[in-house]
């Protein structure tokens, strides 16, 4: 998708302000960024563990920061959209609505998008604020498997124990390299091969996971 000048300085903008807030105000950290390929010529997918609110606004940071013209596209559950105010700031940011249980409309849109986009997406499908790493939706492996992206899994802890406003407050976000499903794309199209394709996605976060001092 084509976004326009004033769109994308608008999210730069914003970005330096949600960045002053990080890591300045705060002590958010940044590990391995160098993972997200700058000019890939196909879709990427930034595959997050979901612990906080936070994480839908800190991530997208980290990576404009290192790539200030790249548009970060994330579905969002459609109740945050009821609000018109909230509904067009994270629409502003690239996020989208999307209906809880079968939303086809939003999941062709993200089959679009990761064609040749940069899109955030949780496996876990839901928040689990106690910090624990929950198993993958088996629908992110058909996606993968489908698409083909180049899927980069991140690892961000701490930010549930975030609270605004808050200074000195410590959290981080670890990417690591794309994750290889070569031997799975040859394996035919199934609910078992969905599954295993997401499961390498979560095994992957579990890693970067264990390599956090403070867990």
């Amino acid at each position: 998708m084509k976004q326009s000048l004033p769109r994308h300085l608008w999210v730069f903008l914003s970005a330096c302000a949600i960045g002053c807030y990080a890591s300045l105000i705060n002590r958010f950290r940044a590990v391995g960024i160098e993972h997200i390929p700058p000019a890939p010529g196909r879709g990427v997918m930034l595959a997050a563990n979901h612990t906080s609110a936070y994480d839908t606004v800190f991530l997208p940071w980290v990576v404009i920061r290192r790539f200030p013209r790249r548009m970060i596209w994330a579905p969002a559950k459609q109740e945050l959209f009821r609000n018109r105010f909230l509904g067009w700031l994270i629409h502003s940011w690239g996020a989208f609505p999307v209906n809880r249980g079968r939303d086809l409309r939003a999941w062709w849109l993200i089959a679009s998008l990761l064609k040749t986009e940069t899109v955030m997406l949780f496996p876990e499908g839901t928040r689990h604020g106690d910090g624990t790493l929950g198993h993958g939706n088996r629908a992110v492996g058909k996606l993968i498997y489908d698409t083909r992206p180049i899927v980069v899994p991140c690892a961000i802890s701490g930010l549930n124990n975030w609270r605004f406003p808050g200074r000195g407050q410590r959290a981080r976000v670890v990417f690591g390299p794309p994750v290889e499903f070569s031997d799975l794309y040859q394996a035919k199209k199934s609910k078992e091969t969905y599954n295993l394709v997401v499961d390498r996605v979560m095994a992957a976060i579990s890693g970067l996971l264990a390599t956090d001092p403070q867990r």
